[in-house]
């Protein structure tokens, strides 16, 4: 039985690293990606490349280097991607607007149009973007984030009818807060201002709450897993009870009980 080989960007920690050793233990031949490669990341059950999602050739280069070595790709897991820490929307310039986008969505777009062609030809493939439940509930003080989970709800939904002609199937993993060092690795917004800084300091400390109390990133990679090796896989799947729960009330509850329901969890006033 061929081996398969997965493909995961960003994985040098959190979800990407949990989902590339996950995805090694099951058996698949993983390549992990970060900007630095393999430096400085020790000792994996995967291979790390180096790889920026913003740049074309880069993103070409590394799927060539698999492609050379593998022959194949089966699963290509779009993880990468940043946030800008908790700010009214209009902190955040337009060249910062950009640059979000420019990893988190159009991210996926260059890996797509990388690896499809060569899942076509061979007739099968598995394309999972890692999302987020702010992809369907939208978080005050996120809205470029939400924006860009947003688009890659669209996009992949579009991109699943497309391409199960030729046995590639797209699905899109909705965690909800999940303990990484994603607030870490966050954004300051670039054009704060004095009017938001009361607000602005006190959701950044209730959202660090919450991804504190949240699921350990192997939670996400358990259901990366279930995605990749599904006969008839689904479009979307939340990933722990929590995003399981906000999916549920997303789509029964009145959406004036979830508007106050928002603002009370992060502590706005009404």
């Amino acid at each position: 039985m061929q081996i398969k080989t997965a493909l995961v960007t960003g994985a040098s920690s959190g979800i990407g690293q949990a989902t590339a050793e996950r995805l090694a233990k099951a058996g698949y031949k993983v390549y992990g990606t970060s900007r630095r490669g393999a430096a400085g990341h020790g000792q994996r059950s995967f291979e790390m490349l180096p790889l920026d999602v913003t740049n074309d050739e880069s993103v070409e280069a590394v799927v060539r280097d698999v492609m050379r070595l593998e022959g194949r790709i089966d699963v290509l897991v779009n993880n990468a991607g940043f946030s800008v820490a908790p700010a009214g929307a209009e902190e955040s310039s337009m060249d910062q607007a950009r640059s979000i986008f420019d990893t988190n969505f159009f991210g996926i777009v260059r890996m797509t149009r990388a690896v499809a062609p060569h899942m076509r030809r061979q007739g099968s493939g598995r394309i999972i973007n890692i999302g987020s439940v702010l992809g369907f509930l939208p978080m005050p003080y996120g809205a470029l984030y939400a924006a860009t989970k947003h688009a890659v709800e669209g996009y992949s939904e579009s991109l699943d009818h497309e391409l199960r002609t030729w046995g590639i199937r797209v699905s899109v993993i909705e965690p909800a807060y999940t303990k990484t060092q994603f607030d870490a690795n966050s954004l300051e917004p670039d054009a704060k201002l004095d009017e938001y800084r009361e607000v602005r300091a006190a959701v950044g400390k209730r959202f660090a709450e919450l991804v504190a109390a949240g699921d350990q990133p192997s939670v996400v990679a358990e259901v990366v897993l279930t995605a990749a090796r599904a006969p008839r896989p689904k479009l979307r799947y939340p990933a722990g009870a929590a995003a399981s729960r906000l999916r549920w009330l997303r789509k029964f509850v009145p959406a004036g009980l979830m508007d106050a329901g928002i603002r009370k969890d992060l502590r706005l006033g009404a």
